[in-house]
């Protein structure tokens, strides 16, 4: 993987201040250790930073063609550049290096803006075409790779990997943006197209954008979305085997590095699963790590450890524990805008445990939202059973005021805290997933922020965000509803955004095989019922793994990847947790009731409430804004 950087002139050519350029490169030295480039034209300034992976004595970037009339800053992997630079070559392209990065350059001569829908792989670039005066940039389908952009108060378009170096342009306004505040505390992270800052924005997931020298009009597209369209499925065995084989294949093309290569294996299905596979298409081990927990309600190790047994993996495991609490100031720096996810923290640590010993790792991320391996979805299928039967009026009026009365129960078992059911009840199906997946309630923010700031933010509520990408949803089906939502919010704005700087921060290259967007047009086709079965989720993988796994690695509870946060505020770190959430930076930004802070460090530690959702979220602004 690698860092990109771009400055171009919306007004005319003037000079590029490639010292400038080079600084914010150099910021992120962590996505690219290896080597160093920077192009530089009247207009157009383009940098990099490289971790070199595929092609290690060549394949410099920027990179251009032999005319010098195509260059490109690229972040990335692109898996079928083999057949791509062999049809190119039949077309009469000439080639210098053996890297997919010259493929990029001369794909864009033979094929302009609709290369990208050529490519299969996980990437953000900037291409500069000096015949057409023209800069077109792009991401991925899936947003596995990041890209950020800004248009500065003198009219030049920044662009970057990372928020850190674009914060480094000398009169871009770092003023927060109040909306982002608020999907940070609903979600746990700010998303897309949104930052932190209001004058920062992410190219979505799927989009283009192109842009001519001396033009400020930015001409976004979307080249792709998730599809969701329905196949039949006349044979479910025919399907479990047509599972594995395309799975299959998706990770071996991920397998090709000159580099140490291995996998992340936490226990659960999908690292499991990708390890298997691995294990099928290579003779030697394969290299595996995992992070493990001292509290056995957390801890998976001994799973990750069965299935290293089965298949002879070179297997190490780190324990992790309250003393990596350290870290908090750590990820503030690494993410650069607020971001809640705790196990951001050992996601941390298993990059720095995999670059030991490699230096790509592939992992299983997006089967759960893919094929709803999340309990949340069960829940919300259930709920819809009964939205189903019950117009929203009167949902609104039975549900809404049971929702009001029923008291919050954190310290009950799971079977009777009915509270937050009766709130989904009365709302309609988006917005009752919403206050599902939502880190704080909306009555928790309203309590949280001062009044000030609540009128600063003039209504908004963050569900609006789920509202503006329901109405884009290619498939009415409910459970596809939740799928889509995870995948255009949860998947590209948290998991990715954690695998992403988690990796990076160790210059590790990680790829993501069942994100593979061929994969992807195929299984979001299956239908719902195939993948939510009976009350199982993930029910088609988990029966085409049956003769790769062990059953009750397949069929036991989802644990997830978290910390054991709750018991930690009220034991070790009561301390911190008082210093952080009383601090001058929290009372000074105006954005809280300090009164609420001071009741919710009470109430958790007595026991009465749990917040250690909140409390982290707090801990991780409170770090932002010491940033």
């Amino acid at each position: 993987m690698c860092g990109i950087t771009g400055i171009f002139d919306l007004r005319d050519q003037r000079t590029i201040d490639t010292a400038l350029l080079q600084r914010m490169n150099d910021r992120m030295l962590h996505r690219g250790p290896d080597e160093s480039g920077i192009f530089s034209l009247p207009g157009v300034g383009l940098a990099h930073r490289r971790l070199s992976i595929i092609d290690l004595s060549s394949g410099q970037q920027p990179l251009s063609n032999q005319a010098k009339s195509v260059t490109v800053t690229y972040n990335g992997e692109i898996y079928n550049y083999r057949e791509l630079r062999k049809e190119l070559v039949e077309m009469g392209y000439a080639f210098q290096t053996h890297s997919d990065t010259e493929v990029l350059v001369h794909a864009w001569s033979a094929w302009g803006e609709s290369c990208v829908s050529r490519f299969r792989g996980m990437f953000a670039f900037a291409l500069w075409d000096q015949r057409e005066k023209v800069l077109f940039v792009a991401r991925d389908r899936l947003g596995i790779k990041p890209l950020f952009y800004a248009v500065s108060q003198d009219g030049f378009l920044l662009l970057a990997s990372e928020l850190k170096a674009l914060t480094l342009y000398p009169g871009l306004e770092k003023k927060i943006q109040n909306e982002s505040i608020e999907d940070y505390f609903a979600l746990g992270y700010v998303p897309e197209p949104k930052t932190i800052y209001a004058d920062i924005k992410k190219l979505p997931a799927g989009h283009t954008m192109t842009v001519s020298l001396g033009r400020s009009d930015l001409r976004l597209n979307q080249y792709w979305d998730v599809p969701f369209k329905r196949q039949t499925v006349i044979d479910p065995k025919d399907l479990q085997v047509e599972l594995v084989e395309r799975l299959k294949e998706a990770v071996s093309v991920r397998m090709v590095a000159d580099v140490p290569l291995g996998a992340f294996l936490s226990g659960g299905v999908d690292s499991s699963a990708v390890v298997a596979l691995m294990a099928s298409l290579q003779d030697e081990p394969v290299n595996t790590c995992s992070i493990g927990f001292n509290e056995a309600k957390y801890n998976e190790s001994d799973y990750a450890q069965r299935v290293a047994d089965r298949y002879k993996t070179n297997h190490t495991l780190e324990i992790v524990g309250e003393e990596n609490i350290r870290l908090v100031d750590e990820l503030a720096r690494l993410y650069d805008e607020p971001y809640a996810d705790s196990s951001a923290i050992p996601t941390y640590q298993v990059c720095q445990l995999a670059r030991k010993k490699v230096t790509v790792a592939l992992s299983g991320d997006g089967a759960d939202e893919l094929m709803s391996g999340y309990r949340r979805h069960v829940f919300h299928m259930k709920e819809e059973a009964v939205r189903a039967r019950l117009p929203l009026a009167l949902r609104r009026r039975v549900f809404g005021l049971l929702g009001y009365l029923y008291p919050k129960a954190d310290w009950a078992p799971q079977w009777v805290r009915a509270k937050s059911t009766f709130q989904a009840l009365a709302r309609d199906s988006v917005s009752a997933y919403f206050h599902t997946v939502s880190q704080v309630s909306d009555n928790i923010r309203q309590n949280l922020f001062s009044p000030a700031f609540k009128k600063a933010l003039g209504g908004y509520n963050a569900v609006e965000v789920f509202h503006a990408h329901a109405k884009n949803a290619p498939d009415d089906h409910p459970l596809s509803l939740i799928q889509y939502l995870d995948l255009k919010t949860y998947l590209v704005d948290d998991i990715l955004t954690k695998v992403d700087r988690a990796s990076m921060a160790h210059s590790l290259e990680v790829r993501v095989p069942i994100l593979d967007h061929l994969f992807v047009e195929w299984v979001t086709g299956i239908p719902a019922e195939v993948k939510l079965h009976r009350g199982v989720g993930k029910a088609i993988m988990k029966q085409s793994m049956e003769p790769y796994l062990p059953h009750d690695i397949l069929y036991r509870q989802k644990m997830g990847f978290s910390l054991p946060l709750s018991q930690w505020f009220r034991g070790p770190l009561q301390g911190q947790v008082k210093d952080a959430l009383l601090s001058e930076r929290l009372q000074d930004s105006g954005y809280f009731n300090m009164r609420f802070l001071t009741q919710v460090i009470n109430e958790h530690q007595r026991g009465i409430r749990d917040h250690g959702v909140l409390i982290w979220s707090l801990f991780m602004f409170d770090a932002f804004l010491k940033q």
